[in-house]
């Protein structure tokens, strides 16, 4: 391994990474129970923590995995979902007053393309009507 290579480093500031690794290689021959899945993306979640000076791809080929595939990846694009969908109630907010709590829980749900669509209407809007006229126009 050339001293200049980033598994090297790692290695390096790791000494167990060549066990953690061979523990996700060898669970993920056995990945037929939903024991071993779970077990798969616990070891990923801390693989993925332990290398965060890491970019994504780094890390997705030193684990030869998808990280898009990974719960913590599904946690973190919700999270950024849920971020999205309050920033859009305060700019309604904003815009428009008060928002009824009906709409701004449908606000809230709405899938992350909704969200960006509606981020640019609202600045279309000029009352709550134009809002529920809109989400009605989109969800039924």
């Amino acid at each position: 391994m050339r001293r200049d290579s980033i598994f090297y480093k790692l290695f390096q500031q790791s000494p167990t990474l060549l066990f953690e690794l061979y523990l996700l290689a060898r669970t993920r021959q056995e990945t037929s129970s939903p024991v071993s899945r779970a077990i798969i993306e616990i070891i990923t979640t801390i693989m993925t923590y332990r290398f965060e000076q890491l970019s994504r791809r780094e890390v997705e080929s030193m684990l030869d995995i998808t990280l898009k595939e990974t719960r913590v990846y599904r946690e973190i694009k919700e999270e950024g979902r849920e971020a999205t969908a309050n920033i859009i109630i305060r700019l309604l907010t904003k815009r428009l007053g008060e928002i009824p709590q009906e709409v701004r829980s449908l606000v809230a749900g709405l899938p992350l393309p909704m969200l960006e669509a509606l981020g640019e209407a609202l600045l279309d809007f000029t009352s709550v009507a134009d809002l529920q006229a809109w989400l009605q126009a989109r969800i039924n």
